[in-house]
Protein backbone atom coordinates (compact mmCIF):
# COMPACT_ATOMS: atom_id res chain seq x y z
CA UNK A 1 0.00 0.00 0.00
CA UNK A 2 1.07 3.38 -0.99
CA UNK A 3 1.94 6.27 0.79
CA UNK A 4 -1.60 7.89 -0.73
CA UNK A 5 -3.78 5.22 -0.13
CA UNK A 6 -2.46 4.81 3.99
CA UNK A 7 -3.53 9.05 4.34
CA UNK A 8 -6.58 7.87 2.83
CA UNK A 9 -7.28 4.53 5.05
CA UNK A 10 -5.80 7.10 7.77
CA UNK A 11 -8.56 10.11 7.47
CA UNK A 12 -11.49 7.15 6.79
CA UNK A 13 -10.38 5.93 10.33
CA UNK A 14 -10.50 9.63 11.49
CA UNK A 15 -13.81 10.49 10.22
CA UNK A 16 -15.47 7.02 11.20
CA UNK A 17 -13.77 7.98 15.21
CA UNK A 18 -14.81 11.62 14.98
CA UNK A 19 -18.74 10.92 14.83
CA UNK A 20 -19.62 10.37 18.01
CA UNK A 21 -17.14 13.18 19.30
CA UNK A 22 -18.82 16.05 16.84
CA UNK A 23 -22.19 14.61 18.05
CA UNK A 24 -21.64 14.53 22.12
CA UNK A 25 -19.67 17.86 21.51
CA UNK A 26 -22.70 20.05 19.53
CA UNK A 27 -24.48 18.68 22.69
CA UNK A 28 -22.52 20.55 24.86
CA UNK A 29 -22.61 23.11 22.31
CA UNK A 30 -26.12 23.49 23.07
CA UNK A 31 -26.47 23.51 27.15
CA UNK A 32 -23.04 25.63 27.80
CA UNK A 33 -24.62 28.37 25.04
CA UNK A 34 -27.76 28.24 27.91
CA UNK A 35 -25.75 27.96 30.82
CA UNK A 36 -25.76 24.91 31.84
CA UNK A 37 -22.45 23.50 32.14
CA UNK A 38 -23.17 19.28 31.29
CA UNK A 39 -20.25 17.26 32.38
CA UNK A 40 -22.84 14.04 31.98
CA UNK A 41 -22.32 13.63 27.90
CA UNK A 42 -20.47 10.71 28.94
CA UNK A 43 -23.33 9.29 30.76
CA UNK A 44 -25.54 10.17 27.96
CA UNK A 45 -23.90 8.73 25.28
CA UNK A 46 -23.12 5.19 27.34
CA UNK A 47 -27.13 4.46 28.33
CA UNK A 48 -28.27 5.66 24.68
CA UNK A 49 -25.94 3.16 23.42
CA UNK A 50 -27.42 0.82 25.84
CA UNK A 51 -30.95 1.51 25.40
CA UNK A 52 -30.41 1.29 21.35
CA UNK A 53 -28.31 -2.07 21.30
CA UNK A 54 -30.90 -3.77 23.77
CA UNK A 55 -33.76 -2.64 21.78
CA UNK A 56 -32.02 -3.64 18.40
CA UNK A 57 -31.32 -7.11 19.60
CA UNK A 58 -35.21 -7.17 20.84
CA UNK A 59 -37.00 -5.55 17.83
CA UNK A 60 -34.35 -6.84 15.22
CA UNK A 61 -35.63 -2.87 14.21
CA UNK A 62 -32.60 -0.33 13.23
CA UNK A 63 -34.70 2.17 14.17
CA UNK A 64 -36.47 1.29 17.13
CA UNK A 65 -33.05 1.17 18.73
CA UNK A 66 -32.02 4.47 17.69
CA UNK A 67 -35.33 6.08 18.51
CA UNK A 68 -35.14 4.25 22.10
CA UNK A 69 -31.20 6.02 22.24
CA UNK A 70 -32.57 9.19 21.75
CA UNK A 71 -35.27 8.75 24.24
CA UNK A 72 -33.08 7.67 27.10
CA UNK A 73 -30.88 9.75 26.25
CA UNK A 74 -33.56 12.80 26.60
CA UNK A 75 -34.79 11.13 29.91
CA UNK A 76 -31.39 11.68 31.66
CA UNK A 77 -31.21 15.51 29.79
CA UNK A 78 -34.52 16.33 31.94
CA UNK A 79 -32.95 14.32 34.95
CA UNK A 80 -29.90 16.98 34.75
CA UNK A 81 -32.49 19.85 33.71
CA UNK A 82 -34.18 19.35 36.68
CA UNK A 83 -31.63 19.23 39.05
CA UNK A 84 -29.75 22.23 37.50
CA UNK A 85 -32.51 24.30 36.44
CA UNK A 86 -35.50 23.52 38.99
CA UNK A 87 -33.59 22.41 42.05
CA UNK A 88 -31.03 24.66 41.20
CA UNK A 89 -28.48 22.32 42.27
CA UNK A 90 -24.75 22.26 41.45
CA UNK A 91 -24.18 21.08 37.62
CA UNK A 92 -21.34 19.15 37.94
CA UNK A 93 -22.47 16.76 40.53
CA UNK A 94 -25.64 16.13 38.73
CA UNK A 95 -23.35 15.26 35.68
CA UNK A 96 -20.81 13.33 37.32
CA UNK A 97 -23.96 11.79 39.43
CA UNK A 98 -25.39 10.56 35.70
CA UNK A 99 -22.05 9.24 34.67
CA UNK A 100 -21.74 6.92 37.58
CA UNK A 101 -25.54 5.98 37.55
CA UNK A 102 -25.77 4.95 34.23
CA UNK A 103 -21.93 3.28 34.14
CA UNK A 104 -23.14 0.96 37.07
CA UNK A 105 -26.90 0.33 36.03
CA UNK A 106 -26.23 -0.73 31.98
CA UNK A 107 -23.80 -3.54 33.69
CA UNK A 108 -26.33 -4.91 35.92
CA UNK A 109 -29.29 -4.28 33.29
CA UNK A 110 -27.30 -6.26 30.94
CA UNK A 111 -26.10 -8.95 32.54
CA UNK A 112 -30.13 -9.53 34.01
CA UNK A 113 -31.70 -9.16 30.68
CA UNK A 114 -29.36 -11.10 28.44
CA UNK A 115 -27.06 -13.00 30.79
CA UNK A 116 -23.91 -12.00 28.20
CA UNK A 117 -21.50 -10.32 31.01
CA UNK A 118 -23.15 -6.78 30.18
CA UNK A 119 -23.35 -7.32 26.39
CA UNK A 120 -25.89 -7.23 24.44
CA UNK A 121 -26.70 -9.82 21.86
CA UNK A 122 -24.77 -9.48 18.05
CA UNK A 123 -26.88 -7.94 16.00
CA UNK A 124 -27.62 -9.10 12.57
CA UNK A 125 -27.46 -6.99 9.43
CA UNK A 126 -31.01 -5.86 9.62
CA UNK A 127 -30.96 -4.27 12.91
CA UNK A 128 -27.57 -2.23 12.89
CA UNK A 129 -26.52 0.92 10.08
CA UNK A 130 -25.12 -0.36 7.06
CA UNK A 131 -22.54 1.66 5.19
CA UNK A 132 -23.85 3.93 2.25
CA UNK A 133 -21.93 3.09 -1.62
CA UNK A 134 -22.49 6.22 -3.73
CA UNK A 135 -22.84 5.83 -7.06
CA UNK A 136 -20.09 5.07 -9.71
CA UNK A 137 -17.71 4.44 -6.46
CA UNK A 138 -16.81 1.04 -7.17
CA UNK A 139 -16.18 2.09 -10.89
CA UNK A 140 -13.66 4.67 -10.76
CA UNK A 141 -11.75 3.00 -6.93
CA UNK A 142 -8.93 2.49 -9.56
CA UNK A 143 -8.82 6.00 -10.80
CA UNK A 144 -5.76 7.69 -9.14
CA UNK A 145 -6.29 10.11 -6.44
CA UNK A 146 -9.67 10.88 -7.49
CA UNK A 147 -10.94 7.40 -7.20
CA UNK A 148 -10.00 6.82 -3.70
CA UNK A 149 -11.04 10.26 -2.33
CA UNK A 150 -14.61 9.39 -3.72
CA UNK A 151 -14.59 5.62 -3.25
CA UNK A 152 -13.46 5.33 0.45
CA UNK A 153 -13.03 8.71 2.10
CA UNK A 154 -16.12 10.31 0.64
CA UNK A 155 -18.51 7.21 -0.01
CA UNK A 156 -18.71 3.96 2.63
CA UNK A 157 -20.26 5.57 5.79
CA UNK A 158 -22.57 5.05 7.80
CA UNK A 159 -25.97 7.56 7.57
CA UNK A 160 -25.42 8.83 11.14
CA UNK A 161 -21.90 10.06 9.64
CA UNK A 162 -23.40 12.65 7.20
CA UNK A 163 -25.85 13.52 9.83
CA UNK A 164 -22.97 14.20 11.94
CA UNK A 165 -21.28 16.44 9.76
CA UNK A 166 -24.81 18.17 8.43
CA UNK A 167 -25.54 19.28 11.71
CA UNK A 168 -22.80 21.45 12.06
CA UNK A 169 -23.52 24.23 9.71
CA UNK A 170 -27.21 23.25 10.83
CA UNK A 171 -26.09 23.58 14.61
CA UNK A 172 -24.17 27.24 13.42
CA UNK A 173 -27.55 28.67 11.67
CA UNK A 174 -29.79 27.67 14.13
CA UNK A 175 -27.48 29.63 17.69
CA UNK A 176 -26.94 32.54 15.28
CA UNK A 177 -29.83 33.08 12.68
CA UNK A 178 -33.03 31.87 14.07
CA UNK A 179 -34.67 33.93 17.18
CA UNK A 180 -34.17 30.46 19.48
CA UNK A 181 -30.28 30.70 18.99
CA UNK A 182 -30.74 34.48 19.79
CA UNK A 183 -32.13 33.53 22.67
CA UNK A 184 -30.72 30.88 23.71
CA UNK A 185 -27.05 32.51 24.01
CA UNK A 186 -28.71 35.43 25.53
CA UNK A 187 -29.90 33.33 28.24
CA UNK A 188 -26.25 31.85 28.87
CA UNK A 189 -25.00 35.28 28.85
CA UNK A 190 -27.67 37.58 30.62
CA UNK A 191 -30.93 35.51 31.70
CA UNK A 192 -31.37 38.43 33.89
CA UNK A 193 -32.13 40.67 30.98
CA UNK A 194 -33.92 37.71 28.85
CA UNK A 195 -36.43 37.22 32.00
CA UNK A 196 -37.32 41.15 31.72
CA UNK A 197 -38.58 40.98 28.07
CA UNK A 198 -40.59 38.47 29.13
CA UNK A 199 -38.95 35.18 27.71
CA UNK A 200 -38.97 31.89 30.50
CA UNK A 201 -35.12 31.35 31.21
CA UNK A 202 -36.06 28.16 32.55
CA UNK A 203 -38.16 27.33 29.18
CA UNK A 204 -34.84 28.32 27.31
CA UNK A 205 -32.94 26.48 29.40
CA UNK A 206 -35.09 23.00 29.13
CA UNK A 207 -34.94 23.12 25.59
CA UNK A 208 -31.47 23.82 25.63
CA UNK A 209 -31.23 20.27 27.60
CA UNK A 210 -33.62 18.42 24.96
CA UNK A 211 -31.45 19.49 21.98
CA UNK A 212 -28.19 18.01 24.21
CA UNK A 213 -30.30 14.59 24.80
CA UNK A 214 -31.35 14.13 20.91
CA UNK A 215 -27.64 14.67 19.75
CA UNK A 216 -26.06 12.45 22.45
CA UNK A 217 -28.83 10.13 21.77
CA UNK A 218 -27.45 9.71 17.87
CA UNK A 219 -23.71 9.51 19.44
CA UNK A 220 -24.66 6.60 21.41
CA UNK A 221 -26.86 4.71 18.73
CA UNK A 222 -24.04 5.18 16.73
CA UNK A 223 -21.65 3.64 19.06
CA UNK A 224 -23.66 0.01 19.26
CA UNK A 225 -25.66 0.36 15.96
CA UNK A 226 -22.63 1.58 13.37
CA UNK A 227 -19.34 1.08 14.87
CA UNK A 228 -19.99 -2.19 16.59
CA UNK A 229 -22.80 -4.30 16.33
CA UNK A 230 -24.18 -4.41 19.95
CA UNK A 231 -23.54 -2.97 23.42
CA UNK A 232 -20.40 -3.42 25.56
CA UNK A 233 -19.82 -1.97 28.72
CA UNK A 234 -17.82 0.99 28.65
CA UNK A 235 -18.16 1.53 25.26
CA UNK A 236 -17.68 5.32 25.05
CA UNK A 237 -14.34 4.79 26.91
CA UNK A 238 -13.79 8.70 27.96
CA UNK A 239 -15.42 10.06 24.21
CA UNK A 240 -17.70 12.06 26.19
CA UNK A 241 -14.69 13.71 28.39
CA UNK A 242 -13.01 13.96 24.69
CA UNK A 243 -16.15 15.92 23.32
CA UNK A 244 -16.25 18.31 26.43
CA UNK A 245 -12.83 18.62 26.25
CA UNK A 246 -13.05 19.45 22.28
CA UNK A 247 -15.83 22.26 23.23
CA UNK A 248 -13.68 24.32 24.97
CA UNK A 249 -10.79 23.62 22.58
CA UNK A 250 -13.36 24.78 19.92
CA UNK A 251 -14.34 27.71 22.24
CA UNK A 252 -17.79 27.07 21.58
CA UNK A 253 -18.14 27.61 18.29
CA UNK A 254 -19.40 24.63 15.66
CA UNK A 255 -17.02 24.82 12.61
CA UNK A 256 -14.17 24.81 15.11
CA UNK A 257 -15.43 22.06 17.43
CA UNK A 258 -15.89 19.78 14.07
CA UNK A 259 -11.66 20.65 13.39
CA UNK A 260 -11.17 19.74 17.10
CA UNK A 261 -12.93 16.74 16.92
CA UNK A 262 -11.71 15.59 13.59
CA UNK A 263 -8.23 16.55 15.44
CA UNK A 264 -9.03 14.27 17.98
CA UNK A 265 -10.70 11.33 15.76
CA UNK A 266 -6.81 11.77 13.85
CA UNK A 267 -4.76 11.24 16.85
CA UNK A 268 -6.98 7.93 18.09
CA UNK A 269 -6.84 6.72 14.42
CA UNK A 270 -2.98 6.91 14.24
CA UNK A 271 -2.67 5.86 17.75
CA UNK A 272 -4.61 2.45 16.16
CA UNK A 273 -2.71 2.66 13.48
CA UNK A 274 0.36 2.60 15.63
CA UNK A 275 -0.09 -0.26 17.41
CA UNK A 276 1.82 -3.30 16.91
CA UNK A 277 4.18 -1.44 13.88
CA UNK A 278 7.87 -0.79 15.62
CA UNK A 279 8.31 3.16 15.40
CA UNK A 280 11.84 4.60 13.89
CA UNK A 281 14.73 4.94 16.19
CA UNK A 282 12.39 3.56 19.34
CA UNK A 283 11.35 0.22 18.23
CA UNK A 284 8.32 -1.25 19.83
CA UNK A 285 5.93 0.84 21.81
CA UNK A 286 3.68 -1.27 24.76
CA UNK A 287 0.31 -1.26 23.21
CA UNK A 288 -0.68 0.43 26.32
CA UNK A 289 1.09 3.43 25.60
CA UNK A 290 -0.51 3.78 22.02
CA UNK A 291 -3.85 3.28 23.81
CA UNK A 292 -3.24 6.68 25.79
CA UNK A 293 -1.27 8.30 23.24
CA UNK A 294 -4.98 10.12 22.16
CA UNK A 295 -5.33 11.05 25.77
CA UNK A 296 -1.81 12.31 27.02
CA UNK A 297 -1.45 14.47 23.20
CA UNK A 298 -5.72 15.94 24.21
CA UNK A 299 -3.88 16.91 27.84
CA UNK A 300 -0.82 18.76 25.86
CA UNK A 301 -2.99 20.68 23.27
CA UNK A 302 -5.71 21.78 25.68
CA UNK A 303 -2.90 22.84 28.35
CA UNK A 304 -0.62 24.57 25.81
CA UNK A 305 -2.61 25.44 22.75
CA UNK A 306 -5.61 26.30 23.67
CA UNK A 307 -4.92 29.83 24.83
CA UNK A 308 -7.86 32.24 26.56
CA UNK A 309 -11.48 30.04 26.47
CA UNK A 310 -13.67 32.59 27.29
CA UNK A 311 -17.38 30.37 28.63
CA UNK A 312 -20.63 31.86 28.74
CA UNK A 313 -20.69 34.33 31.88
CA UNK A 314 -24.09 33.02 33.27
CA UNK A 315 -22.54 29.53 32.68
CA UNK A 316 -22.73 27.51 36.07
CA UNK A 317 -25.09 29.81 37.62
CA UNK A 318 -28.66 28.80 38.61
CA UNK A 319 -31.22 31.35 37.83
CA UNK A 320 -32.87 33.19 40.50
CA UNK A 321 -36.07 35.30 39.21
CA UNK A 322 -35.99 38.73 40.54
CA UNK A 323 -38.63 39.41 42.64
Amino acid sequence: MDFFHVIVVLLESTIRVSVPLIFAALAGLFTERAGIFDIGLEGKMLGAAFAAGAVAAITQSVWLGLLAGILISIALSLVHGYASITQRGNQIVSGVAINFIVAGSTVILGEAWFRQGGRTPALADGARFQTITFPFADAIRDVPFIGPIYADLLSGHFILTYVAFAMVPLSWWILYRTRFGLRLRAVGENPGAVDTAGISVVWMRYRAVICCGILCGFAGAYLSLAMTAGFVKGMTAGKGYIALAALIFAKWRPFNIMLACLLFGFLDAFAIRLQGNPLPLIGQVPVQLMQALPYILTVILLAGFIGKAIPPKAGGVPYVKER
